[in-house]
């Protein structure tokens, strides 16, 4: 898990920095350098990611090393984060105007393209650091392999019963083989679409229907590998009609076997799954079946429409996702014993919610439906709805998220200790972690009724986001905060006593949306690390405590909409000024 969060992360943002958009700002904030180097670093070290994945059970080092690259990727995340908000700033001030009493004092574009470029320079420093010690691993450079698996080998078989919602493909697919083609070749019939549709389901119904077993004289089944030879697969189709093989078998053998077998035969062979796109050899195969008689047929499944036209003119059969009453009928099948789904109205409405995530594909309702199958506890079931990988970016051909989710499930220690997208309670129970520095990110999508801090997190850095946590709570708990955001508690009239024990820690601090809190603390200068204080939306605050000047670390202050402290703060002639007049970046934005 920690080497797949590392690739991913390192994906992402090498996809970020390369793309136009990024390319276009950077230039015009002069650190266009800076970002490509920084891409190029991250880019050398993902290569090996995979390959570490693989040696990190065995090596304790290795192990150690990957947990350094997650905390580097964090802080690269963290600075495009705060570059994106930057630049969407710039976009509404530039779109919208500034509002009537704005001030945006003292900002500097050029010291903040600075402060951004030695930000970005000393991630870079930190990851060709750790990248030195990679050597000592022995890693090699590999290709993401995730679309390179091994696929499970088809057969022919298929029970009626197990077909859903498919009859029209069906009827649509033995009409084309039943009419013999005009000039007298072997058409190729293409069933295309995305993994999990039940191309291979349908081409089985197909080829046990009794209308086309009475058509044909010979019927062939053929799993098609992702890297063959003409020479194999002549053999795998020799070996489906009874022929004899053998490994050293010639082609001229081959083809000479093939076409005794099949000449002046009506036959239909099935080539399930393929995904080469060599056209050479597709022709070469061709001219092995052409000994056939009239009628003979061909049908491809395959996720590519590039297959379909490599493979030959001929019909393309797009499948498409099922309708979601079928999807909902096939879920329950999987789901309940028949009939028991009566007993659980309130887990067939869950049920219906996931089927909708599910996009119509049958692999995924049904994998989905199996791995609920006699969970009758209404909370098993919202995780599966609830859970924040459906909000995963996903790639053409990529695994779907229903079924990572069942990978995600599957009985594993190190999986229940590790995945981060498990928790679906409204209480987190964490017990012999006192080393524990950070939660997920994403804690608030999985914990958004969260109301107290759970004991053991003394060396947390970070706390975002967490509305309705008891903030008065946590004395003891939390002395090691980096960062520190509240907002949207409509309750809070104070900030937490407890947050004055982080004071040598805590550089980040944003508070917003909090309409009573009427003051700030007097031990808020305490906070001697804060480098950076933004307060939005806190209508009731009026002035800033006593003692500011000695928050000698603060380099940005941001103060957006707060009525009576906004206008106070107006540069030079507020009366709060000569409080915060030392601080080098004051943004100030009036009602």
């Amino acid at each position: 898990m920690m080497t797949e969060f590392a690739f991913s992360v390192a994906e992402k943002v090498i996809e970020k920095l390369g793309s136009l958009a990024y390319e276009e700002i950077c230039s015009a904030w002069g650190i266009s350098n800076d970002l490509k180097s920084l891409e190029l670093t991250m880019s050398t070290i993902q290569a090996v990611l995979l390959d570490a994945e693989e040696k990190q059970v065995k090596n304790r080092g290795l192990t150690v090393w990957l947990e350094q690259l997650k905390d580097v990727f964090y802080d690269v995340v963290d600075v495009l984060d705060e570059f994106e908000c930057e630049a969407l700033r710039r976009q509404v001030v530039k779109t919208h105007g500034s509002a009537p009493g704005q001030v945006l004092s003292s900002f500097n574009p050029l010291g903040f393209s600075r402060k951004m470029s030695q930000k970005i320079n000393g991630i870079r420093e930190r990851l060709e650091e750790i990248a030195k010690h990679r050597a000592q691993f022995l890693l090699v450079e590999r290709l993401d392999d995730k679309r390179i698996v091994q696929r499970e080998m088809t057969h022919s078989f298929v029970r009626d019963s197990d077909v859903i919602g498919r009859d029209d493909d069906k009827e649509k697919i033995i009409d084309l083989l039943m009419h013999p083609s005009d000039d007298g070749t072997v058409p190729v019939i293409s069933i295309v679409g995305i993994g999990g549709l039940g191309k291979t389901t349908l081409a089985q119904w197909v080829y046990n229907d009794e209308r086309v077993a009475k058509n044909f004289a010979s019927r062939i089944w053929v799993c098609v590998s992702e890297e063959f030879t003409v020479l194999k697969l002549a053999k795998e189709i020799l070996k489906s009609v009874g022929g004899e093989i053998s490994e050293n078998m010639s082609m001229d053998k081959v083809q000479a076997s093939l076409r005794s077998y099949l000449k002046e035969k009506r036959f239909f062979i099935v080539l399930d799954d393929v995904w080469n796109e060599d056209r050479n050899k597709w022709i070469g195969l061709k001219k092995l079946l052409i000994e056939g008689a009239k009628g003979s047929k061909i049908v491809v499944t395959t996720r590519s429409h590039k297959v379909a036209k490599v493979m030959a003119p001929g019909p393309i059969h797009d499948l498409i996702g099922l309708p979601e009453d079928d999807c909902l009928f096939l879920f329950l099948k999987w789901a309940f014993v028949e009939g028991e789904e009566k007993q659980y109205p309130k887990l067939v409405e869950i049920g219906k919610q996931i089927v909708k995530k599910c996009s119509g594909v049958p692999l995924a309702v049904r994998t989905l439906g199996s791995l609920l199958y006699s969970k009758t506890e209404e909370r098993d079931w919202i995780s599966i709805r609830d859970n924040e990988i459906w909000n995963l970016e996903q790639k053409e051909d990529d695994i779907l998220p229903a079924l990572r989710l069942s990978y995600n499930q599957l009985p594993s220690v190190a999986r229940d200790i590790r995945d981060r997208r498990k928790i679906f309670s409204n209480k987190l129970i964490l017990y012999g972690c006192d080393e524990l520095e950070e939660l997920p990110r994403d804690i608030r999508k999985m914990c958004p009724g969260l109301e107290s801090f759970p004991e053991g997190i003394q060396r947390l850095t970070a706390l975002r986001r967490c509305e309705k946590i008891n903030l008065m709570e946590g004395e003891d708990y939390l002395t090691r905060l980096r960062s520190f955001t509240i907002g949207f508690l409509p309750k809070l009239v104070d900030l937490p006593q407890w947050l004055i024990q982080s004071a040598t820690t805590l550089q980040f601090l944003w508070i917003y949306d909090c309409e009573n809190l009427a003051a700030l603390p007097e031990w808020l200068p305490n906070l001697t690390s804060l480098q950076k204080l933004q307060i939005w939306e806190c209508r009731k605050l009026s002035s800033l405590p006593e003692g500011m000047g000695c928050l000698t670390a603060l380099r940005e202050l941001e103060i957006d909409n707060c009525g009576e402290l906004s206008k106070n703060c107006e540069r030079e002639v507020g009366v709060e000024w000569p409080k915060i007049k030392h601080i080098p970046q004051i943004h100030i934005k009036s009602d």
